[in-house]
């Protein structure tokens, strides 16, 4: 099987388009994206500190319309993530990738009082479908089989496809944002995967352009003797970055970043993963 590969001079286009597109003005959303949110649309190049992996993520969120008080929005989200392996002679196989696209709705409502210690209540409604997929870059060529393929509970290839609803709710100030998230599944196969999970999270803006993000959410965790998910899993997502604002680049952050819990590729939707990233993340 001929493995399709992610070339240095395709990871160089990218940083090079995701710095021209950065400095030109923003199609800034209403409901500004997560930072820590693994699963937000963005640009990023995100190497595994502990591994020969890396994360490539490309994708936006825009929004389309906006009412004349400026109160409410209408968006769409386009992303796909993937996991590459790195390998001699700068060469990145590409091991599995997961496909997004939707729709979301945002709404907020800034406060005209001095009591409370936030400026703005908002919201954001997704409307949306994923699917993953493995690539060649999963397949040993030498032994002529799936890598890991006994770990799958299914088996590969399987099919992984979701459709969610998604509903986050923040309060924010200049400096802060707390929110709270609940998703629902309405189709999803595997079917037998609990459609319910939720998340909560903490953003800090700090002196110098940096800042300090929290991501948690409870996943459905998978039982290889139940052959289904069976209750919930937390998983944290941690960051810390430097928003290149002092060249230009307001919407460009260098990041680290720890990961712990169920994995965010549906190829590995049953896997516990633990590991440190440092990277470019891009905001459009």
């Amino acid at each position: 099987m001929r493995k399709r590969y992610i070339t240095p001079l395709s990871l160089l286009l990218l940083i090079v388009c995701c710095s021209t597109a950065a400095a030109a003005p923003s199609l800034r959303t209403m409901f500004s994206p997560l930072l820590a949110d693994p699963l937000e649309p963005r640009i990023a190049v995100m190497p595994w500190l502990d591994d020969d992996l890396l994360q490539l993520d490309i994708g936006t969120s825009a929004d389309l319309f906006r009412d004349e008080n400026g109160g409410f929005a209408f968006g769409i989200d386009f992303a796909t993530y993937s996991l590459l392996r790195r390998e001699d002679s700068f060469k990145f196989p590409v091991d599995t990738i997961d496909y997004l696209f939707g729709v979301n709705f945002s709404w907020e409502k800034k406060f005209e009082n001095d009591i409370l210690p936030f400026d703005q209540l908002s919201a954001r409604l997704r409307i949306s479908h994923i699917s993953a997929h493995f690539e060649d870059g999963h397949y040993d060529d030498e032994a002529g089989r799936w890598i890991n393929e006994e770990k799958s509970p299914f088996g590969i290839p399987f099919t992984y496809s979701r459709e969610f609803v998604n509903l986050v709710l923040a309060l924010s100030s200049e400096d802060y944002r707390f929110y709270l998230g609940y998703q629902y599944l309405f189709h999803t196969i595997p079917e037998s995967i609990s459609r319910h999970s939720l998340q909560a999270g903490a953003e800090l803006m700090t002196p110098g352009n940096t800042y300090l993000a929290a991501d948690f959410k409870l996943l459905p965790e998978w039982d290889d003797g139940l052959n289904r998910t069976d209750g919930l899993h937390g998983t944290w997502s941690l960051q810390a970055g430097w928003r290149l604002t002092a060249l230009g680049l307001e919407n460009v952050r260098v990041a680290y970043n720890y990961y712990n819990g169920q994995s965010r590729h549906g190829m590995y939707f049953y896997d516990i993963e633990s590991f440190s990233s440092v990277g470019l993340i891009v905001d459009l």
